[in-house]
């Protein structure tokens, strides 16, 4: 925008005044556009087929079209219903949760709300919830009861899971692994007696790593839902608009269509 000039050398009072609003509108005309709410979140997830999926064949993905499974689609769901900009990425479990607990404005899915997390996050959900299971070899004779019985079992998990987490809490035998991709291996192998995973998860790791097939589910011993945790450094009333992005998906049938394309019923 041109500078109205011709005002003289000194310049009139007029002129100045209209110097002044000249440089005002240029000013105003200049700066960028200003969104009612500039909140802008960063959400973390991991490779857990089929709550969360890498379609880079890897453990990690940088952008939300490399990223699909059931939770994914109902975050995305959730966030079409507020004012907010977000970026996805799948990254190491361990190290997302404990970097979107440090940081305003980051979420992390689907996670299980558990008494012992409670405190750790401000929690948006239900998403789906998973079913704690303990995964047997095809060939394995073990049968279970109750938890109680796997004491002095060798059971294999992964860091930072939180069904491992809660095995080691109670004192069980668990050796872990950074993810959960060489854990079927581990157990038809023999060097552990039991695996603990996800009852949907677990076939479907075993096949993709090492097409195992024929895993036996041996006790069923707890079920947990999953939420989008967000940093307690996140403003309250900016996780009551993305709860409430969830109810509204959820009323609209939007989340019930999810389920439906995955087969799952919770």
């Amino acid at each position: 925008m041109a500078i109205p000039t011709g005002f003289g050398r000194a310049g009139s009072a007029a002129g100045k005044i209209r110097l002044g609003l000249a440089l005002l509108m240029f000013c105003l005309s200049a700066a960028p556009t200003v969104r009612a709410d500039d909140t802008r979140f960063h959400i973390f997830t991991e490779n857990y087929p089929p709550y969360n999926v890498s379609k880079t064949g890897k453990n990690f993905a940088h952008k939300r079209e490399d990223i699909g499974g059931i939770c994914p689609e109902m975050v995305e769901a959730l966030m079409a219903n507020t004012p907010y900009e977000y970026e996805m990425k799948m990254r190491d479990w361990s190290f997302a949760y404990r970097w979107v607990k440090e940081h305003k404005n980051h979420a992390l899915f689907c996670t299980a709300r558990t008494d012992e997390r409670e405190d750790q996050f401000q929690w948006v959900g239900p998403l789906a919830s998973i079913r704690w299971t303990l995964f047997a070899a095809p060939d394995s004779d073990i049968q279970l009861n109750s938890l109680e019985d796997a004491k002095g079992l060798k059971i294999a998990g992964y860091k930072g899971d939180v069904m491992t987490d809660y095995l080691l809490s109670k004192g069980y035998d668990v050796t872990t692994t950074v993810t959960d991709e060489q854990n079927p291996r581990r157990l038809v192998l023999g060097q552990v007696d039991l695996w603990v995973t996800d009852g949907l998860v677990g076939p479907m790791v075993a096949k993709e790593n090492g097409d195992i097939t024929g895993l036996r589910p041996v006790l069923v011993f707890r079920e947990t839902p999953m939420y989008l945790a967000v940093s307690n450094k996140t403003d309250p009333a900016v996780v009551a608009k993305l709860q409430a992005g969830l109810d509204k998906a959820r009323k609209d049938g939007t989340i019930d269509a999810i389920k439906k394309h995955y087969g799952i019923g919770n």
